[in-house]
């Protein structure tokens, strides 16, 4: 069995903000695929940046329950169209 090289990277702290619900959707789906939420996020980045999907047919079903769990209603459609209450 052959060995994929890892590559070497330099990660940076960063201070983004996002949906409350968005978070606690991925920190769930992060927990339960039993890795980080920097991972997760990267993993979702670069599949995104290839046009490639991030996710199997299992994980988005598991998705759509944390997304009811945490009454998690925006979609592809609200991006770019969202406002903080003030």
């Amino acid at each position: 069995m052959m060995m994929e090289s890892m590559k070497t990277i330099e990660r940076v702290q960063t201070g983004i903000r996002l949906e409350k619900r968005m978070l606690k959707v991925l920190k769930g789906l992060a927990e339960h695929l039993d890795m980080s939420l920097a991972d997760l996020v990267e993993g979702i980045t670069l599949h995104a940046l290839e046009n490639k999907p991030a996710f199997s047919e299992h994980t988005l079903g598991k998705i759509a329950q944390l997304k009811q769990v945490y009454d998690f209603d925006l979609s592809a459609e609200d991006s770019h169209k969202l406002k903080e209450e003030p």
